[in-house]
């Protein structure tokens, strides 16, 4: 079972879901299956903040709503994603914000 570092980076993250991929016997999935289980997961993330919301909802009674857990699983699968496109996602973090920076925000 991979063990994920205290305080851990982000190229830690995804480090730690290729070894969790492996275990799990997902380390084949395309990234367009990977891409179709982040919508999942999101949609899910939604859920859960809809319900943990008091809002009117669909789910059924003894749904319970953690969004926190949704969260997560939406961390996984982007690592997972980047993972198989090659992308360190710190970086490109970092890239995108350097270009964000040299925006005019309203």
């Amino acid at each position: 079972m991979p063990v994920l570092p205290n305080a851990p980076k982000l190229s830690d993250i995804q480090t730690y879901v290729t070894q969790l991929e492996k275990e799990r016997g997902f380390a084949d999935d395309d990234v367009i299956k990977k891409c179709l289980l982040l919508s999942e997961e999101v949609g899910e993330l939604f859920k859960a903040v809809r319900k943990s919301e008091a809002q009117m909802g669909y789910a059924t009674k003894d749904y319970v709503a953690n969004p926190a857990e949704e969260i997560a699983d939406i961390l996984i699968v982007l690592s997972a994603i980047a993972n198989r496109l090659g992308i360190d996602i710190e970086q490109a973090f970092r890239n995108k914000e350097i270009i964000n920076h040299k925006r005019t925000w309203q």
